[in-house]
């Protein structure tokens, strides 16, 4: 195979899902169409099963998606949950060390939503439970029950991009607008993390490394959907697909 045109193998993590006689492991298929294109690579679904550390020794980069369930609160010291919150145990025991594998190895990541809160998890960060209880803050939950699959994606509220950040470095932007559904957000910053993005109300919609050779990037937003990306999403999936072919050329 030319080396110069292989696809990056993109690790993309599942969840674990109870079916009537046994569980599934299982990811959306927006995910998986965002690796092909406009990431450029071969998308491998990571089981959330124990001990994945190994993926690391296979794969060029890590994605990290979105998911009905939220990092239980033990992962990061917090309260116990409200009733009725979704948890996935068997996927925060896989994730949050393959992330911390990845990031020694300097393996790129991207994080989306749920993906943005397990970076930061696993650098030692906290995590706000439910943002609309509180009283500064508005409720990102948005459209998230909105029936209508290109309602509920449609776009919600603007982002203020940080100076001297990745997502600037990418997009080049100062403002843009993203869509918003998600319940839970960063509260206290993950180590070796950096705010990218802020929303209105001053919830963290990015973050990425402080090391310059690390390409780890979490947004809040689902960059994902709906297609066809625009410009600002389809720039963030191209800079993590090269960064993830340049890693593949090195080992």
């Amino acid at each position: 195979m030319d080396t110069i045109n292989k696809r990056p193998l993109i690790g993309v993590s599942g969840c674990r899902e109870l079916g009537s006689m046994h569980p599934f492991h299982r990811c959306s298929e927006k995910y998986l169409l965002a690796v092909i294109n406009p990431i450029g690579g071969t998308p491998v679904i990571l089981p959330a099963l124990p001990d994945l550390e190994g993926f690391a020794d296979y794969i060029d980069g890590l994605l990290l998606t979105g998911s009905p369930s939220n990092v239980e609160p033990a992962q990061y010291r917090g309260k116990e949950s409200e009733e009725g919150t979704r948890h996935d145990t068997y996927r925060d025991g896989t994730i949050l060390p393959l992330v911390k594998e990845c990031l020694k190895r300097k393996i790129p990541i991207l994080g989306l939503c749920l993906g943005i809160q397990e970076l930061n998890v696993a650098c030692g960060g906290t995590l706000h439970q439910r943002i609309a209880d509180l009283d500064d803050k508005f409720d990102h939950r948005m459209r998230r029950d909105e029936e209508d699959h290109e309602k509920r994606y449609r776009l919600a509220h603007n982002i203020d991009i940080i100076s001297g950040g990745l997502l600037e470095k990418i997009t080049s932007l100062t403002r843009t607008n993203v869509n918003s559904l998600h319940a839970q957000g960063i509260d206290q910053l993950g180590n070796g993390l950096r705010i990218d993005a802020v929303a209105p109300d001053g919830v963290v919609e990015a973050i990425s490394s402080t090391d310059p050779d690390t390409f780890a990037l979490g947004v809040q937003w689902h960059p994902e959907w709906p297609r066809p990306l625009n410009t600002v999403n389809t720039k963030i999936f191209k800079a993590f697909g090269e960064a993830c072919r340049q890693r593949s050329l090195k080992y």
